[in-house]
């Protein structure tokens, strides 16, 4: 059965038309027959053209941390563009996001862009100057960005054909048309692999500018890092002059106010932020160590572009924040989630099958699987193909997470306890639907 209904279909074969493959996001593409199109959002829900509701576990892949159109978010921003969009100059909504931000999380500077791509992008190149060095770790599974220095061995790589052996990885492009020779720039590596880590690191030490990571691997359903690995990447960098950039663009502002540094008390270098700063708005930023973010001196370093710090992204950034720091927003949404963690557990516990639960509240993933995944190999040797079929059923039938599991279920604030039980009644019943006629088709490739 289709997901579109038929002003969906209409306007779908339109969009076809003018726009490849209907999408200005790959991300975004279900197939021609389960593509959306979505008219609007309010709060945990968003509908599609023919009208039908979903309660919204994707929220635009995490950036909406407080709900669809939030009051006080838009008019802040409907109050400030009133005096413009962009300007050649800063603005004092720009120093008082800097000072925000700094505030929240505890960085010392902030650059501020537009989207997650961008503040990794200008992260790497802080890095490589401030080194001197060229090459970087990055973990399999970890998606950094839509540019072909962080398109190796991300999520897309679910094969352990493309990624190599565990003893010998190898970056995978995660596209075509990715330049030839880029790929010695990077080395791919486990995530929570303390023995090859360390091995890896006192190898090429002398080339490495950076360790670029996600502290919870945000595309490959929130698989956490073991108990010392983060502290092992903070030792290593120190030890050996490397730049430890924590790419916060999913956790940053969502798993707490002070994002992971906060979470797992464990402090980087250079920090990327972006999604949930803005809930919705493209706004990002890179923050950090003094000496290194002052080292970006005008006229010898490249960083800037024409609307970063734009009235509309900071006035909502500004807007959010406050929100963030003022009211209980991490503690109702850790509540919902943990209702809902705990309700699709005992679900999933009845009906017999093996299966894990894991992550952070806000942003938990389920895995079918005997073993708790521990890296990006460990994900790829689940059952991604019974989790999508459920995962499609809770979409036909109004409950919207991403329908690959890689994804995890993303939490706002403005989910409400009956949200919860209407979503966990309909997990229920899409379990029971799916597994009343279920036959896999193929076997989940084994990690090796």
């Amino acid at each position: 059965m289709a997901m579109q209904g038929p002003k969906t279909k209409a306007l779908y074969e339109r969009a076809k038309e003018k726009i490849p493959y209907g999408v200005n996001s790959n991300f975004r593409y279900w197939g021609d027959d389960d593509t959306l199109i979505i008219a609007r959002g309010e709060g945990a829900y968003v509908w599609d053209v023919d009208g039908k509701r979903y309660i919204d576990y994707r929220l635009g892949f995490g950036p909406v941390i407080l709900g669809h159109a939030y009051p006080s978010v838009i008019e802040n921003v409907r109050k400030v563009v009133a005096d413009g969009s962009v300007f050649a100059w800063t603005t004092p909504g720009e120093v008082e996001l800097a000072e925000r931000i700094t505030r929240m999380t505890g960085v010392e500077m902030v650059r501020l862009s537009n989207t997650g791509t961008e503040a990794t992008m200008h992260a790497q190149r802080l890095a490589r100057s401030y080194t001197g060095r060229e090459r970087y770790i990055k973990f399999e599974g970890a998606y950094h960005g839509m540019y072909d220095y962080a398109l190796f061995s991300t999520a897309s790589s679910n094969s352990t054909k493309l990624l190599g052996s565990r003893r010998s990885p190898r970056p995978a492009p995660a596209s075509a048309g990715i330049p030839r020779r880029i790929d010695e720039y990077v080395i791919p590596l486990p995530y929570n692999d303390f023995e090859k880590l360390e091995e890896t690191v006192a190898a090429h030490w002398h080339e490495l500018a950076f360790i670029l990571f996600e502290p919870i691997m945000g595309n490959a359903a929130s698989i956490m890092p073991a108990p010392g690995f983060l502290e092992k990447i903070r030792e290593l960098c120190d030890k050996y002059g490397i730049i430890m950039i924590m790419d916060e663009v999913k956790t940053g502002f969502r798993v707490a106010n002070g994002g992971a540094q906060a979470y797992f008390g464990v402090e980087a270098d250079l920090l990327t932020y972006a999604k949930a700063m803005g809930n919705g708005f493209p706004i990002a930023a890179i923050g950090g160590k003094r000496d290194i973010l002052m080292s970006a001196q005008p006229g010898v370093f490249a960083l800037g572009g024409t609307y970063t710090g734009n009235m509309v992204g900071v006035a909502a950034a500004n807007a959010t924040l406050k929100i963030l720091e003022n009211e209980p927003v991490i503690e109702t949404i850790n509540t919902r989630g943990e209702a809902l963690m705990g309700g699709i557990a005992e679900i999933l516990t009845r009906f017999g099958l093996p299966y894990q639960v894991f992550g952070p509240p806000p942003m938990f993933g389920v895995v079918i699987s005997e073993k708790q995944p521990n890296d990006f190999r460990d994900f790829i040797a689940s059952d991604t193909e019974l989790s999508e079929a459920i995962f499609m059923e809770l979409n036909h039938r109004g409950v919207q997470p991403d329908a690959d599991n890689r994804e995890p279920w993303f939490l706002c604030y403005s989910l409400s306890e009956a949200d919860v039980a209407e979503t966990l009644q309909i997990f229920e019943d899409s379990v029971t639907a799916v597994m009343k006629t279920w036959t896999p088709h193929k076997r989940s490739e084994a990690a090796d």
